[in-house]
């Protein structure tokens, strides 16, 4: 099995999951043993799945304002847990082609494997909420076409990106193509470097 097969299906299952009581505040519950791959993808699209309806929730324009920044501060962590996740991910990577030699005329890619499946989790949500619009019974039916034409698009995008994360492990592993794990370091989380922190 393709790798990008086995992760579409466990971030499914994840997204799955979570619709089961569609409620931000459910917590996991990761059918996946901790040290494996399998378990931080799992991971990675459930955190994926609970900040894509924090962010829905946070645009309502009757939120009270207490209420937003309580939710802007829960998505800023949950971006640095899925920072850390995909660096986490990466890391997996870097150890499990750790043997490989790469080839003299070898190079990087333009991203790690890691931030590829972070997209490709990003995707899986926008089908599965594309595919809910196409199934509103109190939609038009020129919204309905819209949508199908989007998820139409969606998936062949998951086809695609899919391929090119199989192409790159394949590439990676066979010492055409590198790979460096680099810490996102935003600097804005720590108090040592942001100013509005450190000047306090």
């Amino acid at each position: 099995m393709a790798f990008t097969e086995q992760a579409n299906k466990i971030f499914l299952q994840a997204i799955r999951d979570y619709h089961l009581t569609d409620n931000v505040d459910t917590p996991i519950s990761n059918p996946y043993n901790r040290d494996t791959i399998e378990y931080s993808l799992y991971l990675k699209c459930w955190i994926d799945t609970v900040q894509w309806h924090l962010e829905d929730i946070i645009r309502d324009p009757h939120i009270e304002p207490a209420e937003a920044l309580g939710l802007k501060r829960r998505i800023d962590h949950s971006n640095q847990d899925r920072t850390d996740l995909v660096e986490e991910i990466d890391s997996y990577f870097r150890h499990l082609y750790s043997e490989v030699t790469p080839l003299p005329d070898a190079h990087l890619n333009t991203e790690s494997p890691a931030w590829a499946i972070d997209r490709l989790s990003i995707l899986a949500l926008k089908i599965w909420h594309m595919k809910e619009q196409t199934e509103r019974q109190d939609a038009d039916a020129e919204h309905i076409a819209r949508c199908r034409a989007k998820l139409d698009v969606l998936r062949e995008q998951q086809t695609d990106l899919s391929t090119a994360i199989d192409q790159l492990l394949e590439d990676i592993e066979a010492g055409r193509k590198y790979m460096k794990v680099y810490r996102q370091m935003k600097m804005y989380n720590d108090p040592s470097t942001n100013p509005v922190l450190y000047k306090k």
